[in-house]
């Protein structure tokens, strides 16, 4: 079984270098071959690995892919962002209002979502203001998943938590002990982005122009999926404050906002076409190679043997942080949720397994689904290359800090 951990850190190598020779890789055609070596050396049956496919995130990555696709080519979507970033008159204030803005927004829109939608405004901005995009992508990806944590609807594995402890009024909890610090952190955030790329920051004015809207009945059908979105999620909390028993997934929300762009527009051909379809396959690979991963029992081992007292919040943290890299945050959660559960683990225990899992994605690229998202949406449409390394170099350190205040907050 220790095959499916060899086929894991071949993976994360090739992630890493994303060169075979002169052949240069994608990143989904590297998760493809991980899964395509599970499957092979029989690590995992055919069964097992459908099986293993999450159908719910699937749907809901094609119905905000749909709906992300649509507000780019309808030109609404370059509107949206003018009126948002017309005020950021400066390069600074372009990265705060990413930072805070998106981050805040993932909190309640999920942080997918704003991966979706913010990757191509990001890409916009970096063009017409000439600004590095590798600065503008990396202040999205740190503010999706950091701004992610406040909310029990911020991520999956957070919604998980708020589920499975059975949590009382998990907004509020999720608010009263995680807001400060996260606000800390987002500001921390910034101030290494601005050290990491120093040489990128000028005080020159930053004079927005406003971009037209290229197909105006697309935009219209695109800005009400927008708001189905909007109005959903609305619907989803109002359930969760009022104690509803009523679920109300993020699948359903997804799909449902991305019918009338699939039933009513006539450019429905050219949204599907020019889909993301590459992410899709690269999260199929994935849920199959964590699949064998997890079947391993391999990193529950090594937690069940530290002989380490993971039920301490400081352990919590790192545990969560480190692991995520590996089995992905939403496995790690399912594997620690029982363990701590039967120690009878506090609320800030669980809030910690919370902020560790989720900003675990601020490490590297394989630490969130929603960098993944970034990644190849700005390889795709800008021919832009974020790497493993790039990423890390910037990641390690804020995750480390980021990890710090979590803990004075949470302990």
């Amino acid at each position: 079984m220790i095959i499916s951990v060899v086929v894991l850190a071949i993976v994360f190598f090739l992630i890493a270098v994303r060169q075979i020779g002169d052949i240069r890789l994608e990143i989904w055609q590297i998760m493809s071959m991980g899964a395509a070596g599970v499957l092979l050396t029989a690590q995992i049956s055919i069964n097992d690995a459908i099986t293993a496919v999450n159908v719910d995130v699937m749907l809901f990555l094609f119905g905000m892919f749909t709906i992300g696709q649509a507000l780019e080519m309808s030109g609404y979507l370059s509107h949206l962002s003018y009126r948002f970033f017309r005020n950021a008159k400066s390069i600074d204030a372009v990265i705060l209002y990413i930072l805070f803005g998106m981050g805040f927004a993932s909190a309640f829109l999920m942080n997918d979502t704003l991966a979706i939608i913010g990757t191509p405004v990001v890409l916009l901005l970096a063009k017409e203001h000439k600004i590095n995009p590798k600065l503008l992508l990396l202040a999205l990806a740190f503010a999706v998943t950091t701004g992610s944590v406040i909310s029990p609807i911020g991520n999956p594995q957070n919604l998980l938590i708020a589920l499975g402890s059975e949590m009382k009024n998990p907004f509020l909890t999720f608010m009263e002990q995680l807001l400060i610090p996260t606000v800390v952190n987002l500001f921390i955030a910034y101030l290494f982005l601005k050290l990491s790329f120093r040489e990128h920051f000028n005080t020159a004015s930053l004079n927005h122009t406003r971009q037209p809207i290229t197909d105006i009945r697309l935009a219209g059908i695109s800005r009400v999926s927008l708001g189905l979105v909007i109005l959903l999620i609305c619907v989803k909390i109002m359930l969760a404050l009022t104690g509803q028993p009523f679920d109300l997934k993020l699948t359903y929300i997804a799909v449902l906002s991305a019918l009338p762009i699939l039933l009513l527009s006539k450019r429905r051909k050219d949204v599907l076409k020019n889909l993301d379809w590459h992410t899709l396959v690269f999260f199929a690979s994935m849920f199959i190679l964590m699949e064998s991963v997890w079947s391993s029992g391999f990193f529950q081992n090594i937690i069940n043997n530290s002989g380490a007292d993971i039920t301490m919040t400081p352990m919590i943290l790192v545990i969560s942080v480190f692991l995520s890299q590996f089995i992905s945050n939403v496995p790690l959660v399912a594997l620690y949720m029982p363990i701590l559960s039967h120690a009878n683990v506090t609320a800030e225990g669980l809030l910690a397994l919370a902020a560790g899992s989720t900003i675990a994605g601020n490490l590297s690229i394989l630490g969130a689904a929603s960098n993944v998202i970034i990644v190849q949406n700005a390889e795709r449409k800008g021919k832009l290359s974020l790497g493993f390394f790039e990423f890390a170099r910037v990641g390690i350190p804020l995750t480390i800090v980021q990890v710090f205040v979590y803990w004075l907050f949470l302990v």
